[in-house]
């Protein structure tokens, strides 16, 4: 690697840590600005830390601007934070680093965003997300104890009606090549150009992401929510911390510091 890639990249993560620092380790408020409008969660900093400093690592890094809505399962959720349309396909995967330990604290209740991670892994979350719009705790998925239960890590305060509208979109079912998805969101996409496997379509055909913004970085911000607590797993049934406790500046040095390794690593 160049010393220029290196002083790049040791640049960049000594800006993201001095962000990282000046927002502490309080409660955040961050606003999703989408093509299909835009909507504001609160996250839970004090008691989801771990996965929240892991989720706004991506956000100062602006590794979720220009990403895409990839996947939408009908009356479940709506996913995102892992890819971005390029002009073709497939998709383009974003850089991801390392997984988060899972911090299964709240429930998987409507209005909740929460961490993807792959079947199996309790702790395999890196970059994705999706927002619960209807009560996915303890029906169908299960997703308060399915792989050691999905960790909620904040709750949509304004904009619903914005992901309840992205969640009626038509769902592109017969995507042979596209990575094997099954369940893109298409706005304006047909079903024949969907079938046809030679049609690429525009920008205009997906939710894109423009960016994620930091918009409240004060103290306590989510005192005043109706939070519903995870009480369907046991001590045993996570590998994840229950929470407790804010983020130290320590933690917060650390979190940069391993970022910085992984690029290096991938460079």
């Amino acid at each position: 690697m160049s010393k220029a890639v290196f002083k790049s990249l040791a640049l960049a993560s000594t800006l993201s840590l001095t962000t990282l620092l000046s927002f502490s380790s309080h409660a955040t408020i961050v606003e999703v600005e989408t093509s299909h409008g835009n909507f504001k969660i609160n996250l839970h900093d004090q008691t989801t830390p771990k996965t929240v400093a892991n989720f706004l690592k991506y956000v100062i890094a602006k590794d979720y601007d220009d990403t895409v809505v990839h996947r939408l399962v009908s009356d479940i959720v709506i996913q995102a934070g892992g890819f971005s349309f390029d002009g073709d396909f497939p998709l383009t995967p974003i850089s991801t680093d390392s997984p988060v330990v899972n911090e299964p604290v709240y429930s998987n209740v409507k209005g909740t965003i929460a961490m993807a991670k792959p079947q199996n892994s309790p702790d395999g979350a890196t970059s994705q997300w999706f927002i619960n719009y209807k009560d996915n705790s303890t029906s169908g998925y299960k997703l308060d104890t399915n792989t050691g239960g999905f960790t909620v890590f904040g709750e949509v305060i304004e904009g619903m009606d914005k992901i309840n509208a992205i969640a009626s979109l038509n769902i592109c079912n017969l995507v042979a090549g596209w990575q094997n998805r099954q369940d893109v969101p298409m706005p304006g996409y047909t079903s024949a150009q969907c079938a046809d496997s030679s049609f690429v379509p525009g920008v205009e055909n997906f939710v894109t992401i423009y960016r994620v913004a930091i918009i409240d970085p004060t103290v306590v911000t989510d005192g005043n929510l109706s939070s519903v607590k995870n009480t369907s797993l046991s001590p045993t049934d996570s590998s994840g911390s229950s929470g407790g406790g804010s983020l130290s500046y320590f933690a917060l040095l650390t979190l940069a510091l391993c970022g910085l390794r992984q690029k290096i690593k991938s460079a």
